[in-house]
């Protein structure tokens, strides 16, 4: 047994301490997006739960998506504020590992979750008929419970994975948080073996759920096309729109992220595209999800005139 697998107790998160006369303006602007993120998610989150009008099964899985994206952003950026303030970018290595587990937690849920998401808009455009029966409250929780096991099951395993390698050598990682390829890059001796393992669990998880997705959104288009009229196209076309938007942004960056080899990893290309479907993306997709969705305009606008006293 190597004795020195635990050499390195803490690593440095470089991050954008190269940056260091930005390190205020970046420090407010990610505050900033932060704070409208939580804000805005958790405030939609009420919305919906308490409106009548968005009981749907729909709405139910939206709640859980934008409960995720909380927990999504939290993980990372008030680690990446604390650097940014206090310029100590040192995290332990337990501190790393359980950063990795809960940001791939969070990851793995959502892929499989805009899988179910992409099964309700083919049950409720394909099968409308049976589409009390098929997206059943319990179906919900079952799918959204499949989803959260799924989520605590990457994670565990690709932290454990990771973690057991030995580290005894550098310990800055060129990242803003403990990301899989950046942290593997610090592991000592050759790696691609591992790396082609942890290229394979993530083809499973990101590839599987994304196929269901393209499976689904086949039926849909098929449906949609044989619809008489267009109108009755565009409206069952825009119920799906905004979940495709969120699906291409959320894919799109997980593949680029996790399905490649180590050696195409560039460290600034990679923390720029961390950045996006870490923080940006988080305060995206409640908008996109509001500005084209016209229950969700409509509960907004009885909330708002509930608030403002009746003028006398």
């Amino acid at each position: 047994m190597n004795t020195n697998t635990s050499m390195v107790t803490e690593f440095l998160l470089v991050g954008f301490s190269h940056l260091a006369d930005l390190q205020g303006l970046l420090f407010s602007v990610f505050l900033t997006i932060y704070l409208l993120t939580v804000a805005g998610n958790f405030l939609i989150v009420v919305l919906v739960s308490t409106d009548a009008a968005l009981q749907s099964p729909m709405y139910f899985f939206l709640r859980v998506l934008w409960t995720l994206e909380m927990g999504y952003t939290s993980v990372t950026v008030p680690l990446l504020l604390h650097h940014l303030l206090t310029g100590q970018c040192h995290i332990s290595r337990s501190g790393c590992a359980l950063q990795m587990f809960f940001f791939l937690f969070f990851g793995a849920t959502e892929c499989c979750l805009l899988a179910a998401m992409a099964y309700d808009r083919y049950a409720a455009i394909c099968e409308p008929l049976r589409y009390p029966l098929l997206l059943s409250h319990r179906m919900c929780l079952q799918l959204t419970g499949s989803a959260w096991a799924c989520g605590v099951l990457v994670g565990l395993g690709h932290t454990c994975f990771i973690f057991s390698l030995p580290f005894c050598g550098p310990n800055a990682i060129p990242h803003f948080f403990c990301e899989i390829q950046p942290v593997l890059q610090l592991v000592y001796g050759d790696t691609s073996l591992n790396e082609l393992q942890i290229i394979l669990a993530a083809s499973l998880i990101i590839l599987c759920p994304f196929g269901l997705i393209l499976g689904s959104y086949g039926r849909i288009l098929v449906t949609i096309f044989w619809i008489p009229s267009a109108v009755g196209r565009r409206k069952a076309f825009s119920t799906c729109s905004s979940h495709l938007i969120v699906v291409s942004l959320f894919y799109g960056t997980a593949i680029f992220i996790y399905i490649r080899p180590k050696a195409s990893y560039d460290p600034i290309t990679d923390t720029l595209v961390s950045l996006f479907y870490a923080v940006v993306t988080p305060i995206l997709n409640p908008i996109i999800y509001s500005l084209r969705n016209t229950e969700v305009k409509a509960a907004l606008k009885r909330t708002m005139q509930k608030m403002v006293p009746m003028e006398i």
